[in-house]
């Protein structure tokens, strides 16, 4: 089972959302798009879906052109970040609802909703209606609704963004469990690299309506092919910064300079611009080849067992992320250590060179 599109693009008023797309997305793994807010995710999902008209293209499910088929005939399921069901309904007619459309009989939809229910630990509340239940509970009826539907696609839209932070890591951990070995192509869209990476398959990088990458997520986080690309997949925000090679030297424009290392090295001598995630900026040295970098602490924020520092160095504005807890004080003038070895280099057009 497969999903393809082919130069597919959507266009409201004159306005492109989706610049022409072409794509292919496959069952046995999870399909993520990942983009910040705006990048055209939603967007996405709805032409995939049949939700919204293509303004040039086709779409494939499974060999078959669904351009012009309504959502209803290209048997999909679609849950969002908000928690869409039926206030009047139970819990069983809520996962059930998409069967009945369907004819099916009585006894099969019975089982199709008992067996997703007991999946999705719903089976004592199947009597109950939505008002009655937690959040979590919630999106966990959207989920079975979509699971007892037997869908040939499963759009997930940040199913989880509205989740206390318990619920939404216990949810991610059982996704890929919930949907193995159902034969659908699952598609997740979210705003968070670790999300993307927790879940693993193949990724597609968004930004404002672009495709910027596709490949295996774990791949492209490792390298990816444009400085746009490494933005999106870094939280917090990969570093970024304009450098002089020289040599087998870089030199920042604030005087800070370094050795380059493999590749990196034998690029012809001339601008380029550095990226460094923040997790390899760090307040304390490893080894001998880390670059000190001093500058002003701007923000500092405390995450569970990390500690970031938002710091400005020269014209540039960098971030440290580190394991443990820092005495980090605003305003004050504070060293960190870059770990050279880690870093990209992007041509002044944005091309991954080393």
């Amino acid at each position: 089972m497969s999903i393809e599109l082919k130069s597919a693009s959507k266009t409201v008023r004159g306005i492109t959302h989706i610049q022409p797309t072409s794509l292919k997305m496959s069952t046995g793994h999870f399909n993520v798009l990942l983009g910040q807010t705006g990048s055209g995710k939603t967007s996405l999902i709805k032409l995939m879906a049949g939700l919204d008209p293509l303004a040039t293209g086709q779409i494939f499910l499974d060999g078959e052109d669904v351009s012009k088929l309504s959502t209803q005939k290209r048997n999909i399921s679609l849950v969002h970040q908000f928690f869409v069901n039926y206030p009047h309904m139970s819990v069983f007619d809520n996962i059930a609802s998409p069967l009945k459309v369907t004819g099916m009989a009585p006894s099969e939809i019975e089982g199709r909703v008992q067996e997703a229910a007991d999946i999705l630990q719903l089976g004592p509340m199947l009597k109950r209606r939505p008002h009655e239940l937690s959040g979590g509970q919630q999106q966990r009826c959207a989920l079975a609704r979509a699971i007892a539907k037997e869908s040939r696609a499963v759009f997930l839209d940040e199913p989880l963004a509205n989740l206390d932070y318990k619920l939404r890591e216990e949810l991610r951990e059982q996704l890929p469990e919930l949907f193995a070995g159902r034969g659908a192509v699952v598609v997740y869209a979210t705003s968070e690299p670790e999300e993307a990476l927790l879940l693993g398959g193949e990724t597609a990088l968004m930004d404002d309506g672009i495709v910027t990458q596709f490949g295996q997520t774990a791949e492209i986080y490792r390298k990816p092919t444009n400085l746009t690309a490494a933005r999106v997949f870094s939280n917090p925000p990969i570093n970024a910064a304009e450098i002089s090679k020289v040599g087998k030297v870089a030199k920042l424009h604030d005087g800070v300079s370094w050795d380059m290392y493999e590749d990196a090295a034998n690029l012809p001598d001339g601008e380029y611009v550095v990226a460094i995630r923040p997790h390899h900026v760090l307040p304390v040295k490893q080894s001998d080849a880390d670059v000190a970098l001093n500058g002003i602490v701007q923000v500092t924020e405390l995450s569970g067992s990390e500690s970031s520092a938002h710091f400005q160095m020269g014209a540039n504005g960098w971030v440290s992320l580190s394991a443990g807890v820092h005495p980090y004080k605003v305003g004050e003038n504070h060293q960190f250590f870059m770990d050279a070895k880690k870093a990209f280099y992007f041509a002044p057009d944005g091309r991954l060179v080393a």
